[in-house]
């Protein structure tokens, strides 16, 4: 099981600007841990967005308890996948 969801959204304004939000939930851990997956989540993005997102797009991801001790290389993967998905 992927360690996010990820939902993507056409704003349908004309621009071409790509934005992103996070989000994981008080179920996954305390403080610390949330912040930890959001740092996992936020490099991912930064990493994989320029080149793969949806220009004119909102893209929100959604943490998940896997997501803390998934490895790294295999969020990767997955980002990729669900980006590549949702370009469909």
């Amino acid at each position: 099981m992927p360690g996010f969801v990820l939902l993507a959204r056409d704003r349908a304004d004309g621009e071409a600007a790509m934005r992103i939000g996070y989000t994981v939930t008080k179920k996954i851990g305390g403080a610390v841990v949330r912040n930890r997956l959001k740092r996992r989540l936020r490099a991912l993005a930064r990493e994989l967005l320029p080149e793969a997102g949806l220009p004119g797009h909102d893209h929100v991801l959604i943490g998940r308890g896997d997501g803390v001790t998934r490895d790294f290389q295999l969020l990767r993967a997955d980002l990729r996948k669900a980006l590549a998905k949702v370009a469909r």
